[in-house]
């Protein structure tokens, strides 16, 4: 069998879809349904079992995986317990991380973009025990994540011992189908996707940095998809472990993202610029682009696809229809 945590969610629920797709039907989620309507991101799956976290390490006792993917986490910029954010980010992370190793079984883990906070430190895709010291991440998410990080590199500098493949996955800004349970932490395009189609205004942030247009803060946006084909292939080649980035190696603004939907829907552009919360000024990272050398020297050669085209086919086939789920 193959375990994917937080299955239910954007990223993990794409990779569940596709592992049926290649003939997978012997999937288990571990994830919380609740009440946001998550389970609708599993509409159309097959699986064995849907296990809730708090009975997973009793699930685990003598069963054989043929991998874990590791997607859950709590996932929101914006969160500021503690101590819920590291027992669920970084130690829940460190028993699974036990267990494979254990138990030799290939384990693939989300790390996140936002471990190198507001990018002084770049975004190199060096793995070392060094380089990742020198990051500072800007908020408690990233910072569950970056001690993850550390704690597994610290196990590869030290020769301790690891699961037969670990592969770390530095997401930047994903977006496609099955976003829709995440509020706030909604992409951009999928929050405001029912204002461009019905021709309301669309509102970006001004930018606070001298040098930066209003709306032209610039992330490096990738579509779940070539996320998902990332992970197909970690799991298709287990020789293949590290830290790497997934993203696509280019930064593009919010105004290219939201002006893309508007040509892919063939409309006039309504943008209007506001101010942003004091709150997030000062954590907000205004520029994230991804170096995905060491994920292209690994073998990888899936290629990206360019926002454009990512926003054509996303509201094509999903924001633009009455069933948005994949």
């Amino acid at each position: 069998m193959l375990l994917v945590t937080g299955g239910a969610g954007f990223i993990g629920s794409n990779v569940v879809a596709a592992l049926n797709q290649a003939g997978r039907s012997d999937v288990v989620v571990c994830d919380l349904l609740g009440t946001e309507g998550k389970w609708r991101n599993l509409a159309k799956r097959q699986l064995v079992d849907i296990v809730p976290p708090a009975e997973l390490p009793d699930w685990l006792k003598g069963r054989k995986l043929e991998a874990m993917i590791h997607l859950g986490a709590i996932s929101a910029t914006t969160a500021t317990d503690g101590d819920l954010v590291f027992e669920t980010n970084f130690r829940l992370s460190m028993r699974l991380l036990d267990w494979c190793t254990m138990n030799a079984v290939p384990f693939i883990y989300a790390s996140s973009a936002a471990t190198y906070g507001d990018g002084e430190a770049g975004f190199g895709d060096d793995a070392s025990l060094p380089a990742l010291k020198k990051l500072r991440p800007m908020n408690l998410y990233g910072w569950s994540k970056h001690m993850f990080d550390l704690a597994v590199a610290a196990r590869v500098a030290n020769g301790d011992p690891l699961p037969p493949q670990w592969a770390g996955l530095k997401f930047f800004n994903v977006f496609g189908p099955n976003e829709y349970h995440k509020g706030s932490m909604m992409s951009v395009l999928a929050r405001r996707f029912d204002d461009v189609k019905a021709g309301r205004v669309v509102q970006l942030f001004k930018s606070h940095r001298e040098g930066i247009e209003d709306g032209d803060q610039r992330r490096d946006f990738i579509y779940v998809d070539d996320v998902v084909r990332v992970v197909m292939w970690l799991l298709a080649t287990p020789s293949v472990s590290g830290l790497f980035n997934v993203g696509t190696g280019k930064a593009r603004s919010f105004r290219d993202l939201m002006l893309a939907a508007y040509a892919a829907l063939g409309t006039r552009p309504n943008i209007e610029y506001i101010d942003m919360p004091e709150s997030i000024r000062n954590s907000y990272q205004y520029f994230t682009q991804s170096e995905v050398d060491r994920l292209c020297r690994a073998g990888y050669n899936g290629g990206f696809t360019t926002l454009e085209d990512a926003v054509k086919a996303y509201v094509g086939d999903y924001l633009d229809r009455p069933d948005r789920f994949r």
